[in-house]
């Protein structure tokens, strides 16, 4: 019953102050990392990747993967992965489904407010910077060994390469009227293939 409590607290918390999207929730997820053993640094790359390769937000992908893994961690049952999941998610998106409730009731009164714009104006670099914080997060983990014993093992260099190569194609002129779909297959096969030979 704990772990339930446990989710429940976190991600309502998550919800209510990653303002900016699921990249925002990245900083939090890292933070519960270093606080529960069910969720590692190494599991939230893998779950930026597959969250961003399949349907449906990030954040709330990303939740109820953490929620699945609590779960299964804790319980050794997939069954109740599955409960702990819901939890996850449903803690996350509680907070915006109460908060838009409030501000659509309050938007026509309060929409030329001096005081709402200024609130509005200093959210904007606080989710520019958790933003920011969530791509160096990713990037470090992905890139980066920062356990490193030596200074050549402190880059991922395949990852680094196939980073390089993507960002290459992706901005080739006539390679992007392809679909994103395409460029997210090939990255999926390479990081696979790269995995097996490599080492993951």
């Amino acid at each position: 019953m704990r772990i339930y409590l446990i989710l429940i607290y976190e991600f309502f918390k998550i919800g209510l102050f990653a303002a900016g999207g699921g990249l925002a929730t990245l900083p939090f997820l890292s933070a519960l990392a270093d606080k529960y053993p069910w969720l590692t640094s190494e599991m939230i790359s893998q779950m930026v990747a597959l969250s961003e390769s399949t349907p449906g937000p990030l954040g709330i992908n990303m939740a109820t993967y953490s929620g699945y893994m609590a779960g299964y961690n804790t319980f050794g049952s997939p069954l109740l992965g599955v409960t702990t999941a819901f939890t996850a998610t449903a803690s996350l998106v509680a907070p915006s489904f109460i908060v838009i409730m409030i501000v659509a009731r309050m938007l026509d009164r309060y929409k030329n407010s001096t005081l709402v714009n200024d609130a509005f104006s200093g959210l904007r670099p606080a989710v520019a910077g958790l933003i920011a914080a969530a791509a160096w997060s990713v990037i470090g983990t992905t890139l980066f060994n920062f356990t490193a014993a030596s200074f050549g093992e402190f880059f991922c260099l395949p990852e680094i390469l196939l980073f390089a190569l993507m960002f290459v194609l992706t901005n080739l002129k006539h390679l992007k009227k392809l679909h994103p779909l395409v460029f997210i297959v090939f990255a999926a096969a390479a990081g696979i293939a790269i995995g097996y030979t490599v080492g993951w």
